[in-house]
């Protein structure tokens, strides 16, 4: 999943791209990722669309999931939460995830919690997708 966060913020740059992955509720474990259009069509800024958000919670109670991950990428600074980001950080329980693509050799990926606007970066652990899981 880490490799297809990257290609969908290459395939967006200039413009942010994001996302979530979602998982089975209380597990913290990513299975299944969702891109998401970005609002904005901004290389600052993103926004989900209200109406995909509310299709993909809808979604997410109809299975039991809820969102391991936020994604979304940096396209002209590093990996790490901007003020706006941490100001509209609203899943206390995900991993908030940045893709840098400043660069275009390479990708900054970084990995942070945010919760009542305090962010700690984690590490990230990158691991096999598990058989039957949806990357």
């Amino acid at each position: 999943m880490v490799d297809e966060m990257v290609e969908h913020a290459r395939a967006d740059h200039p413009d942010e791209a994001c996302g979530v992955v979602a998982g089975p509720a209380g597990s913290d474990r990513p299975e299944r990722l969702v891109r998401m259009l970005n609002a904005e069509r901004s290389p600052t800024f993103y926004r989900f669309d209200s109406a995909e958000q509310l299709r993909l919670y809808r979604e997410l109670d109809a299975r039991d999931e809820e969102v391991v991950v936020v994604y979304h990428s940096h396209t002209a600074t590093e990996a790490y939460p901007s003020r706006t980001d941490v100001s509209y950080a609203g899943e206390p329980q995900a991993h908030y995830v940045l893709v840098s693509t400043r660069d275009p050799d390479s990708a900054e990926i970084r990995s942070y919690r945010i919760v009542d606007g305090t962010v700690t970066e984690e590490p990230l652990d990158i691991i096999p997708a598990a058989e039957g899981v949806a990357t």
